[in-house]
């Protein structure tokens, strides 16, 4: 691709020229902020592992910052953009690389499988911080054919889902990420590397998407029914916590008797593996 023609969109410089030619500034309610960082395109383009020719989801391309580097790698990226202003913005910016597909939409409304089809793929993104659980949590439980997701998400985020049990961090969102996923965080990313400079630190985070959970469960509803429970009221002891969530008095306690596990521990002392053995304990269906 011939650089002179397609300045490099991760710059201080080439990204305010882009914002004041179009009359844009960066949203607040929908969680703007624009990289302007090429190492971190780099590195988030690397952890992604894109050999040429495979199929990429971008969601949020922005001005096509990440899009871009993720286009120079040869790979054939389907970006799926919320703000309607953008996609016109982004047929200038990304003028002439023919492997770029702009879909206007929101994510979440998306039917991502008939978007995609049913080939793997792999999800990259930088995501508004507001909005990265939801939309981290729907691409994993529709069981789609993703092998890998590499995003940006706010420091914080980070910890917990990479957080082993017994820790502070440690959460629903770490047991739901790590029943799914392999994650690992690959990139510090400081608030310099954006205009405008959020106020969090940020981190790249890969998250490889297992093609077997490592604990197999009866019911995985139920599962998730319990993790939440357990997470609920975190002061709470695990039986107290349950209870609170609607299970059964007797039940709770059968099911804590037939797992092994003490009443009076507390949700976030518990492994996946003690998760999964707790929910096949119980005998009711959520």
């Amino acid at each position: 691709m011939d650089t002179a023609i397609h300045p490099t969109i991760a710059s201080r410089e080439v990204t305010q020229h882009i914002l004041k030619v179009f009359h844009l500034r960066a949203s607040k309610k929908l969680g703007q902020n624009f990289l302007i960082d090429a190492a971190v395109v780099r590195g988030i383009v690397e952890a992604a592992e894109l050999q040429e020719g495979e199929r990429v989801l971008e969601i949020g391309p922005g001005i096509g910052t990440l899009t871009q580097g993720l286009a120079e790698s040869g790979a054939q990226v389907t970006a799926v953009e919320l703000d309607k202003k953008l996609p016109a913005v982004l047929a200038e910016t990304l003028k002439g690389y023919e492997n770029v597909r702009i879909v206007q939409g929101d994510i979440l409304k998306t039917d991502i499988r008939e978007l995609m089809g049913d080939a793997p793929f792999k999800v990259a993104a930088n995501l508004p911080y507001y909005i990265t659980t939801p939309i981290l949590m729907a691409l994993l439980e529709q069981r789609l054919p993703i092998r890998k997701i590499v995003t940006m998400v706010q420091k914080e985020v980070a910890e917990r889902m990479i957080a082993p049990p017994g820790s502070k961090t440690y959460g629903a969102l770490s047991v739901a990420v790590q029943y799914y996923t392999a994650p690992e965080i690959v990139l510090d990313v400081p608030p310099k590397s954006f205009i405008p400079a959020p106020e969090v630190d940020s981190v790249v985070i890969a998250c490889k998407v297992r093609g077997e959970p490592p604990v197999a469960v009866r019911d995985e509803k139920l599962f998730f029914r319990v993790v939440k429970a357990a997470f609920g009221q975190r002061r709470k002891t695990l039986s107290n916590a349950l209870k609170g969530a609607g299970f059964l008095k007797d039940e709770v306690q059968g099911a804590l008797e037939k797992a092994g596990i003490e009443a009076a521990r507390r949700g976030e002392t518990l492994s996946l593996e003690e998760f999964a053995q707790l929910a096949d304990a119980f005998t009711m269906k959520s």
